[in-house]
């Protein structure tokens, strides 16, 4: 895959109760706002959850994270339709991987952002 600084990637998911509960049960993250409904009916998706959304993308790729940086802007939940657009910002070729840099900006159905965040780590050769 010929990747160069400047190239983005985009993937979308709508987030259901089951994968939150899911979620909470793996991690054992199980806080209230993450199990107990809001007035609207939804569960509080967890960042974590949320933040993986980049990590399909990364897998496309091959991508071994090394950092990961994430700011977590406005509340996710159950139902919420979240874009994850990633940038590469920064490719250098050592021998045998590169070393990547990549800027993550994630946006609800309503293109309010939710999340932004950095990495950096390798792919190797």
């Amino acid at each position: 895959m010929g990747l160069k600084a400047g190239d983005t990637f985009v993937w979308e998911r709508t987030f259901t109760e089951e994968e939150v509960l899911k979620f909470a049960q793996l991690t054992g993250d199980q806080g209230r706002h993450h199990m107990e409904h809001d007035d609207k009916g939804r569960l509080m998706v967890h960042g974590l959850l949320t933040a993986s959304i980049g990590t399909k993308m990364g897998g496309d790729f091959n991508y071994i994270a090394r950092e990961i940086v994430s700011e977590f802007l406005r509340p996710v939940f159950t139902g919420d339709t979240i874009t994850c657009e990633l940038t590469l910002t920064e490719i250098e070729e050592i021998e045998g991987f590169k070393k990547v840099a990549i800027k993550s900006i994630y946006r609800n159905q309503h293109g309010k952002e939710v999340l932004i965040g950095t990495s950096h780590g390798i792919i190797r050769d």
